[in-house]
């Protein structure tokens, strides 16, 4: 199972857990599982098919430069990340 780190700024959809066990081979699978445990968590962090712009995903220490369909090994690591900006 792919260890995710959820953000503190989801502990609403989560109910304060910070860190999930779940299965998946893609990126989307992964969001999926969390959306069955955590209902609302995709919501939150898809923008329709995509990934919303306000979340940053990193799998392995590597941006998830494929979206969605990042592949996911089961002991991956994926951290979820509130996308910061500025100028």
């Amino acid at each position: 199972m792919a260890t995710v780190s959820i953000p503190l700024l989801l502990k609403d959809v989560t109910g304060g857990t910070r860190n999930a066990e779940v299965d998946g081979t893609t990126l989307a699978e992964v969001i999926d599982a969390l959306d069955q445990t955590f209902p609302g968590f995709a919501h939150r962090i898809l923008n329709g098919d995509q990934l919303s712009p306000t979340v940053a995903v990193t799998v392995d220490g590597k941006i998830a430069a494929g979206g969605l369909s990042t592949p996911v090994c089961p002991d991956s690591r994926v951290n979820l990340l509130p996308a910061f900006g500025g100028g």
